[in-house]
């Protein structure tokens, strides 16, 4: 198979990942600098950082519920909490997935390099369902702008039709299917009214639920048959279930 793939199903990172590691000279087949696109087997020797990577590892997903100040990186200089950091794991997991560092809420963390790249694609559509707060009361105006999608000049591209529902004055739940740096953020200060706090509570059937903030369960059985279903890639162990940890 190809290194990035052999990379992404080792658990090591998503196929995207493995070519900037592979470009930055950062892995090794059989003691030379691997090359994009090249093809490696079981009996080559794969490095990444000079540590060499084994045996496929089986597929672990976890719900994170990340604090507002956890970046969501795996190396940031000038970041104090980075998400990486914030999970006691025996596995090595990547997320699936960005928030930013003053949001909160769901965030899925794994192994499987594979998933993570079906679920990072825009076109697949998968949903996101988050709650915000505004600073100022919402009008009808402000919700029909939303929902019928919003242009953002900065990034020079229109936001897709999404679903909307008002909580209260300030508060409204929103369904998104695409995911642009700050999106939420640069649509509700596209349309006047800036954001106070944003959190996701749904990633496609996967809920956040009553997850305390900094705590984090455990993916299994049907549950994460039915993510991986929508995500459209096949679980090779989904597992039987059990309680979540």
């Amino acid at each position: 198979m190809r290194l990035n793939k052999f990379l992404s199903s080792h658990g090591v990172c998503s196929r995207r990942e493995a070519d900037k590691l592979i470009m930055q000279g950062k892995v090794t087949v059989n003691g030379a600098p691997g090359g994009t696109g090249q093809s490696v087997s079981k009996e080559d020797i794969v490095t990444v950082g000079g540590e060499r990577i084994f045996g496929e590892r089986e597929p672990v997903v976890l719900a994170y519920h990340k604090p507002a100040g956890v970046t969501c990186s795996g190396k940031d200089a000038h970041a104090e909490k980075l998400i990486t950091d914030m999970i006691d794991y025996p596995v090595r997991l990547t997320y699936a997935g960005r928030l930013d560092k003053d949001s909160t809420g769901l965030i899925l963390m794994t192994n499987d390099g594979d998933l993570i790249d079906a679920m990072m694609r825009g076109a697949n559509r998968h949903e996101k369902e988050y709650i915000v707060t505004v600073k100022r009361e919402i009008t009808p105006d402000f919700l029909e702008n939303m929902a019928q999608g919003v242009y953002l000049k900065d990034l020079h591209i229109r936001t897709r039709k999404c679903r909307l529902r008002q909580m209260d004055e300030r508060t409204f739940s929103i369904v998104l299917t695409q995911g642009l740096n700050k999106q939420i953020r640069r649509m509700c200060k596209a349309c006047g009214n800036p954001t106070a706090s944003i959190k996701r509570v749904r990633i496609m059937n996967i809920l956040l639920g009553d997850l305390p903030e900094n705590e984090w369960r455990e993916i299994k059985g049907g549950e994460k048959q039915r993510l991986y279903e929508l995500s459209g890639k096949k679980s090779k162990n989904a597992g039987t279930g059990g309680k979540a940890e």
